[in-house]
């Protein structure tokens, strides 16, 4: 009898794909890559990056003898110099001369953060590039979530925004007028997603516990994730000291 798939979508590391959209790459507003149909390569299953073919590149690339990373799914691999201007930006580009996939072995993968802007046709994408199967939703619900540290009440709600991504377990979102912001202290830490822009982090005190980086929040997140801005989210996985309810139910134990 079949049973019930957990992630039934996962992309094997080395899978190919035509991208279907344009993408454009640039260094202090100079065009570096311009592709109507790049590759999409999964080197890991996470999420893919951008080939372009060697026509699609606008500025000149020169093999450098730095040392060059192996691929487990592509195979050895060949750094390139990326001359834009009258500026050399060192080891930007790799390519897999080896590649599984024909298609790919000539074309060049480009460094994400050694580029300033990267666009999907006139939108600016962060972080990395974004997958097409990936989907997010941010729902608004009246489940009944409950937060506890130490045996204190830290947070409950009964208007939530659940947030669905693909392959990822639901995030509950919650207004800070349900939350003890007063337990909150804000961090210097920042994390950052394609989908939903980035992240701001808080640490908790309560019944007598510390936990660093255990909250976070969009202030001003990407279009697609709107209903997040202002809302924040516990992460249970990472203490067992946060208690973390919804309809009762404990979820999100480490």
């Amino acid at each position: 009898m079949p049973e019930i798939v957990e992630n039934p979508f996962v992309i094997a590391p080395g899978t190919v794909q035509r991208g279907r959209t344009r993408i454009r790459a640039f260094s202090e507003g100079e065009l570096v890559a311009d592709a109507t149909a790049p590759l999409l390569v999964w080197e890991h299953s996470y999420y893919p990056q951008y080939f372009f073919a060697p026509e699609d590149l606008e500025v000149e690339v020169r093999p450098t003898a730095s040392r060059s990373p192996r691929s487990k799914a592509l195979g050895p691999s060949e750094l390139f110099d990326v001359v834009v201007g009258d500026r050399t930006l060192p080891g930007a580009a790799r390519r897999y001369p080896q590649a599984p996939v024909e298609a790919m072995r000539d074309a060049f993968v480009l460094t994400w953060s050694a580029f300033d802007t990267w666009l999907e046709e006139d939108e600016v994408l962060h972080t990395h590039a974004r997958s097409p199967y990936v989907r997010t939703d941010a729902l608004p619900s009246s489940r009944h979530v409950r937060v506890v540290v130490g045996g204190e009440v830290v947070a409950e709600s009964h208007r939530p925004v659940v947030l669905t991504e693909t392959g990822l377990v639901p995030r509950y979102y919650l207004p800070r007028v349900d939350v003890r912001m007063d337990l909150l202290t804000p961090t210097d830490t920042t994390s950052h997603c394609p989908y939903k822009g980035e992240a701001s982090y808080w640490s908790l005190s309560a019944g007598g516990t510390e936990l660093t980086d255990i909250v976070w929040g969009y202030t001003t997140p990407l279009p697609e994730s709107v209903r997040l801005a202002g809302l924040v989210c516990f992460w249970p996985e990472k203490s067992a000291e946060l208690e973390f309810y919804v309809d009762g139910v404990r979820v999100g134990r480490p």
